[in-house]
Order: C-alpha cells, then structure tokens, then sequence
C-alpha cells in the first residue's frame, strides 16, 4: 500500500473519473489534495481522517517556531 491513493481508488471514495471533478468533489467535503497537471495527488492520512470526522491541516512546512531560541 502507497502513502497516496491510487487513480482507482480516488475514483471510488469520489464519484468522478475526470480530475477537475475529482478536485471539486475534494475541496466540498474538506479534504486536502493536490493537483498537479491532470493528475489529484491525496493522502491516505488525510482520507482516513475524513473519514473518522478528524479535522486535518495540510502541512505548509516545519513550525521553525517549535524550535528552542539560542541568543
């Protein structure tokens, strides 16, 4: 099993065989993805927390603020 669903897999959990579909379908039920030429990229984490009714945030990379501060 991959990190990401698979074309097939994304066509189930959406309805939708075509990607700007897909993409609509996703962005309506809170579901972070990405599109990248005609292709939807999602994560299992995050349909997995859909599904449970868990909010997810997608990530816009490391918290540096997280990091302990050196004088």
């Amino acid at each position: 099993m991959t990190e990401f669903l698979t074309a097939d897999e994304l066509r189930t959990l959406t309805g939708y065989k075509a990607a700007p579909k897909q993409a609509a379908w996703l962005r309506e039920q809170g579901i972070a993805h990405r599109q990248v030429g005609g292709r939807i990229i999602v994560s299992r984490v995050h349909t997995q927390a859909w599904l449970e009714g868990r909010p997810v945030r997608a990530s816009s990379g490391p918290n540096w603020s997280a990091l302990p501060q050196y004088a």
